[in-house]
C-alpha cells in the first residue's frame, strides 16, 4: 500500500491543514462512531463513553506492528501546536485504517480508543472552524476562504452520511443548515454592480458571521467533550436558520438575483427551510414574498402563524396605503384558528411617532392580568417592560403591530418578547419594505385586487346583501376595473355610487370621469396617503413631487425619469458612485416605500417602466401646492388637449412635455431660467432657445446652431440628424447624446462624425448613440469619450474599432455587417455586461469572441450570425443570464447545461428553421423562463419538454410563454 502524502511543508502548512482535517473526517465510519459515543444516552441525553487513556500504548503497538511492513511510515509524536496536532492525528488515522485493512477487525478496541483520542484532541483545533481571512473589503474570495468553505460543507456532508436512526432530529436540521449556507454562498460568488458595493459589504459581514457561527457550532457539538442534548442542538441550528433567513431577506431587498448549484434559480416564492419535509431533497429558497389575492393571502398567513418553525418568527405585510394591509391583518387576527392557537394575543398601533410608554401600556392591557388603571399607575417604564416580559414568558403569543414606520421601535421592544421556541409570532404591517426587510423572516406583499375581486367588493359596498341589477353590471365592472386594484379606490367610488340614483346613464358619467369623482373625495383619502409623503427623507421629496408632471395612466420611462431628476439637481453626489447610480437608488427607495409601482422590467430584471396609482398622483399634485419648495403649479389645456405642467421650485423653473411649441414659448419668454425642454416639433421654431441658456435637458427633432450656446446642457436627444458636428462632442457638461435617424420608435440609421478629429477635445460623455464608425479617424474621434458607459454604433465598410480603451463601458450595441473582415481583429471590450449585435453576419464558429467575455450577462443577437450549426463550448458564457436570438437562421443547436451555468431567461424570436432547443437546458438549475415568438412547432414542443423536466426536478416556478401563428 502506497503511503499518502498528507503533510504540508512549513511554508504552506496553514493552507493544507484543512486538507488534512478533511481526510480525518472522511475516515470510514468515523463520524458515525463519534456520534454513537456522543449520543449514547439516547435521543434526549447526550454523553461520552470514555474507554481509557490508552492512546500512547495503542500508538506504540501500531507503530511497532507497521514498522515491520512500512519502516518509513511512522514519525515522532509531538503536539506542541494545533498544526502539529492535526498532522499527528492524520498520521494516526492512516495507521488505524491500515491496521484494519490488514487485520479486518472493524470493531477492535484500538479503533474505539482512537475515536476517543480524537474527541480529546479536537477542542484544540477550533481555529480551523472559523474564517481566517475576511473578504468584506475587496469582495474577492481568496484561497483561505475557499478552503474553509469546502471543509465546512464536507464536514456537514460527512455528518449527514452517518447512520441516522438515533439522530433524525439533528440530521434534518443539518439538512436545513446545509441548504441555507449554500444559498448564502451563491451571493458571495455573485457579481455585483459598483453602486451596490456598500450594501454588499454589510451583507458580506453578516454572511461571514453566519459561517463562523456554523463552524463553531459543528466544532462545539460534534468535536468537543461538552455534555449536550439533542434539544440544545436543535435550538442552536434553529438560531442559525433564523440568522440565515434574515440575511436572505436583505439580499432579496437589494434585488440581487441568487443562483445556486442546488437547483434554484433565484430567491422568489419558496417555503421556509424549517417547513420543508425531511423526505424532500429538492432545495428551496428560504425567503418568501407571497403575491396572491387577498383571500389566498389570509389562508397563507394563518398557516404561517399556527404552523412553521418553533422560534419566534417575524411576519410583515407590506404595500402602499389603501391596499388593505390593516384589513387583511385584522381578518387574520380574528381567524378562529389563530384565536384558538395562541395563549396571548395583542393588537397595537405604533403611530407615526414611536411612544414607548403608550405602546407598553397597550400591549400589557391585552396580555397581562393587571387591569389598565393599575398599569397606568406604574411610573417606571422599565418596570412596565419587565412586567410585559414576565406576562409573555412561557406563553405562545401573537403580537400584531399595525403601521410600522421605524425600525427603532422593534429594536427597542424585541428584548421584551421572549423566544421560548414555542411558536410565538410578531406580525407587522407597513408601507416601508426597506424597514421590515431588516427584521422579518417572511415578507408578504398582497397583490392589487383582480377586476373580479374589485367588482365583488364594489357590489358588496354599494348593494350590501342585495344583488346588482343586470343593467348596471357591465358598467359597474368597468368602473371597478378602473380602480386598478386598490381597495381604497373601490371603497371611495362605492361611497359615491351608493348616494347616487341607480341609473345606467349616471354610472356611465362616473366611468368617464372617474378621477374627478375620486378627487371630490380627496378629504377621505389624502390624509391616509399623505403619511407616506411626510415620512419621506428630505432628499426624496422633490423626486416624488416631480412625478406630478406626468399624466394619469402614463407609464414613466425610468431612464428618462432618472435623467430629469439629475438635471434638476435633485440627486446628491456620492463618492465612487455616478449620479445615475444614485438616482436609481432613489427610485428603488420610492418603490420600496410603495409610492411607485413597477410596470416593466429590463432584460437584467432592473426597472424599465413604472406607474403611479391615480390616488397617489392626486396626492402628489396636492403636495406640490402645499410644499414650501414647490410654490405652486399651473395646469391648463393647450390646443391638442394635453396638459402642460409648469412647475416652479424656488428660482428654478421647468417646462415639460409639450407638443404645442407656440404655447410653450409664450411661457418660455416670460421665464428667466428653464432647465428642461421635451419638445417633439420642428427645429425651425427653436431659434429662441439661446435666450434660455440654463437648459440642461433638450429633446428635439432637428439640429439648430443655437444648441451650441447651451453650455449647461447635460442631455441632448435629436431624432433627425445624420451628422454630428464638432461642437456637440465638445460641449463641456454634455453627458448623454442621442442622435441619428429615428423612425417608429427606434433608430434605424446612425449619424456620422464630422471628419476633423484634430478639433475634438476630451469630453465627459457617458452615453452615445447611434453613430457611424467607418475608419480609424472615426475611432480616434471616439477616443475623445473615454468615460462612455453605453455606446450604440453602426459599423461601416466592415470596420471594427478597438474599444478596449473604454474601461467603463458596460452596454454595447453594434449594427452593420462584418462579412469578409479579418475576424482576428474583432475584439470586444472585456468589461461589457450587455451586448446587442444586429446584422453582423459573423459565422457561428466565431462565437468564442463573445462567449469568453468574462462579465457578459445579457446577450441579444438579431440576425447577427450566419450558418446552420452552433456548438457551444466549455468555459464560455459563465455569467450570462439573458440570451435572446432574433431572426437567426440557425438549424441545429448543440449545447450542454454546463455551457450556460447562470442562464435565467431564454428568448427566441422568429427562429423558424431551428429544429429544437437543446434538451440539456432542462438541467440548467438557474433557468426560470423560456419565451418564444413565432418559432417552429418543434421548437415549441422542445420548450414544453424542458418545462416538464424542470418541474419534475422541483423547479415549479419554471415557465414557458409561446406566441405562435399556428396555434
Amino acid at each position: 500500500m502506497e503511503r499518502l502524502s498528507l503533510f504540508p511543508s512549513e511554508s504552506n502548512m496553514e493552507d493544507l491543514s484543512y486538507e488534512n482535517l478533511s481526510r480525518l473526517v472522511k475516515i470510514p465510519d468515523l463520524l458515525s462512531r463519534l456520534l454513537a459515543l456522543r449520543l449514547d444516552g439516547g435521543e434526549k441525553n447526550v454523553s461520552f463513553q470514555w474507554l481509557g487513556p490508552h492512546f500512547l500504548t495503542f500508538l506504540k503497538y501500531v507503530e511497532e506492528l507497521l514498522r515491520c511492513f512500512y519502516p518509513d511510515c511512522c514519525r515522532p509524536f509531538t503536539m506542541h501546536n494545533p498544526y502539529c496536532l492535526l498532522k499527528r492525528l492524520d498520521d494516526s488515522a492512516f495507521d488505524c485504517i491500515l491496521y484494519e485493512a490488514i487485520f479486518s477487525h472493524h470493531d477492535n478496541e484500538h479503533y474505539k480508543i482512537f475515536l476517543q483520542i480524537i474527541l480529546t484532541s479536537m477542542p484544540k483545533l477550533n481555529e480551523f472552524f472559523t474564517i481566517q481571512t475576511s473578504i468584506t473589503n475587496n469582495f474577492k474570495v481568496n484561497k483561505h476562504w475557499e478552503i474553509f468553505i469546502e471543509f465546512l460543507f464536507e464536514t456537514i456532508r460527512e455528518l449527514l452520511s452517518c447512520h441516522k436512526d438515533s439522530t433524525v432530529l439533528v440530521s434534518n436540521q443539518l439538512k436545513f443548515l446545509q441548504k441555507g449556507l449554500k444559498f448564502l454562498l451563491t451571493f458571495i460568488f455573485y457579481p455585483i454592480p459598483s453602486y451596490e458595493k456598500e450594501q454588499k459589504k454589510s451583507i458580506f459581514t453578516e454572511i461571514e458571521a453566519v459561517f463562523n457561527e456554523a463552524g463553531l457550532f459543528l466544532h462545539s457539538f460534534f468535536f468537543t467533550t461538552d455534555l449536550v442534548t439533542t434539544t440544545e442542538m436543535d435550538l442552536a441550528i434553529s438560531g442559525l436558520l433564523e440568522r440565515i433567513e434574515i440575511v436572505l431577506v436583505k439580499i432579496k431587498y437589494y434585488s440581487i438575483s441568487v443562483s445556486s448549484e442546488v437547483g434554484i434559480g433565484c430567491l422568489q416564492v419558496a417555503e421556509s427551510p424549517t417547513e420543508v419535509s425531511s423526505s424532500q431533497d429538492n432545495s428551496s429558497p428560504m425567503v418568501e414574498e407571497i403575491i396572491v389575492s387577498l383571500e389566498d393571502t389570509t389562508t397563507q398567513i394563518v398557516s404561517k402563524l399556527v404552523g412553521g418553525p418553533n422560534y419566534r418568527q417575524i411576519i410583515s405585510i407590506v404595500g402602499m396605503g389603501g391596499l388593505g394591509k390593516t384589513t387583511l391583518a385584522k381578518e387574520v387576527y380574528d381567524h378562529s384558528r389563530v384565536r384558538y392557537h395562541f395563549h396571548k394575543l395583542c393588537w397595537c398601533v405604533v403611530s407615526q411617532t414611536y411612544k414607548r410608554r403608550k405602546l407598553l401600556t397597550d400591549i400589557l392591557s391585552s396580555v397581562s392580568d393587571v387591569n389598565r388603571d393599575d398599569i397606568s399607575k406604574i411610573k417606571d417604564e422599565e418596570e412596565l417592560a419587565e412586567l410585559l416580559y414576565k406576562s409573555l414568558k412561557g406563553r405562545r403569543y401573537l403580537i400584531v403591530v399595525d403601521d410600522l414606520w421605524e425600525k427603532e421601535a422593534w429594536d427597542d421592544l424585541k428584548r421584551l418578547f421572549p423566544d421560548d421556541s414555542n411558536g410565538s409570532r410578531v406580525m407587522f404591517t407597513s408601507r416601508l419594505k426597506n424597514v421590515v426587510s431588516e427584521i422579518s423572516h417572511v415578507i408578504i406583499e398582497p397583490s392589487p385586487l383582480s377586476p373580479d375581486e374589485s367588482w365583488k367588493l364594489l357590489e358588496q359596498k354599494v348593494f350590501k346583501k342585495a344583488c346588482c341589477p343586470q343593467e348596471l353590471q357591465d358598467i359597474g365592472k368597468k368602473i371597478a376595473a378602473n380602480c386598478k386594484g386598490l381597495p381604497l379606490s373601490v371603497v371611495l367610488i362605492a361611497g359615491i355610487l351608493s348616494n347616487m340614483e341607480k341609473k345606467e346613464s349616471l354610472w356611465q358619467q362616473v366611468a368617464k370621469s372617474l378621477s374627478s369623482y375620486i378627487s371630490q373625495k380627496a378629504d377621505d383619502y389624502i390624509p391616509t396617503l399623505k403619511l407616506s409623503y411626510i415620512h419621506l427623507p428630505d432628499h426624496l421629496k422633490p423626486c416624488f413631487l416631480y412625478l406630478s408632471a406626468f399624466q394619469e395612466d402614463e407609464e414613466i420611462p425610468v431612464r428618462k425619469l432618472l435623467l430629469l431628476w439629475i438635471v434638476e439637481g435633485f440627486i446628491e453626489k456620492r463618492e465612487q458612485k455616478t449620479l445615475e447610480d444614485v438616482a436609481e437608488e432613489y427610485l428603488m427607495e420610492l418603490i420600496n416605500r410603495s409610492l411607485l409601482q413597477v410596470s416593466k422590467r429590463r432584460s437584467d430584471n432592473g426597472v424599465k417602466g413604472c406607474t403611479l396609482h391615480d390616488l397617489v398622483l392626486n396626492m402628489c399634485s396636492k403636495m406640490v401646492v402645499e410644499d414650501e419648495n414647490f410654490l405652486f403649479q399651473h395646469q391648463f389645456l393647450v390646443s391638442n388637449h394635453r396638459r402642460l405642467h409648469h412647475l416652479y421650485m424656488g428660482q428654478f423653473h421647468r417646462l415639460l412635455i409639450s407638443e404645442n411649441i407656440f404655447e410653450a414659448f409664450s411661457i418660455a419668454y416670460n421665464l428667466e431660467k428653464i432647465r428642461i425642454f421635451d419638445l417633439n416639433t420642428d427645429g425651425n421654431l427653436l431659434r429662441g432657445i439661446r435666450f434660455v441658456p440654463d437648459i440642461r435637458y433638450l429633446e428635439f427633432l432637428k439640429l439648430e446652431p443655437s444648441i451650441g450656446k447651451l453650455h449647461n446642457l447635460e442631455y441632448l436627444c435629436l431624432h433627425h440628424i445624420n451628422v454630428v458636428p464638432t461642437y456637440l462632442l465638445n460641449m463641456p457638461k454634455l453627458r448623454h447624446l442621442r442622435v441619428g435617424i429615428y423612425f417608429k420608435g427606434s433608430y434605424y440609421d446612425g449619424a456620422r462624425f464630422t471628419k476633423n478629429s484634430d478639433s475634438f477635445r476630451i469630453n465627459c460623455l457617458q452615453t452615445l448613440g447611434l453613430v457611424q464608425i467607418a475608419d480609424l479617424e472615426d475611432e480616434e474621434i471616439l477616443r475623445c469619450s473615454p468615460n462612455l458607459r453605453m455606446l450604440k454604433y453602426r459599423s461601416m465598410d466592415n470596420y471594427f474599432p478597438d474599444l478596449n480603451f473604454l474601461s467603463q463601458l458596460q452596454t454595447l450595441t453594434i449594427a452593420g455587417t462584418l462579412l469578409g473582415c479579418d475576424y482576428s481583429m474583432v475584439k470586444f471590450p472585456m468589461n461589457i455586461k450587455k451586448l446587442t449585435l444586429i446584422n453582423l453576419g459573423l459565422p457561428w464558429e466565431e462565437m468564442s469572441l463573445i462567449g469568453t467575455l468574462p462579465n457578459l450577462e445579457i446577450l441579444k443577437l438579431e440576425n447577427a450570425f450566419s450558418g446552420k450549426n452552433w456548438d457551444t463550448k466549455d468555459e464560455e458564457f459563465r455569467k450570462l443570464k439573458f440570451l435572446q436570438l432574433d431572426f437567426v437562421h440557425l438549424e441545429q443547436w448543440k449545447s450542454s447545461h454546463v455551457h450556460f451555468p447562470a442562464l435565467e431567461r431564454l428568448v427566441l424570436l422568429e427562429c423558424k428553421v431551428l429544429e429544437k432547443i437543446p434538451f440539456e437546458f432542462s438541467y440548467i438549475s438557474t433557468l426560470q423562463r423560456i419565451e418564444l415568438l413565432y418559432c417552429g412547432e418543434n421548437v415549441e414542443t422542445s420548450a414544453l419538454e424542458i418545462r416538464q423536466e424542470q418541474r419534475d426536478y422541483g423547479n415549479s416556478e419554471f415557465d414557458v410563454t409561446i406566441y405562435s401563428d399556428w396555434w
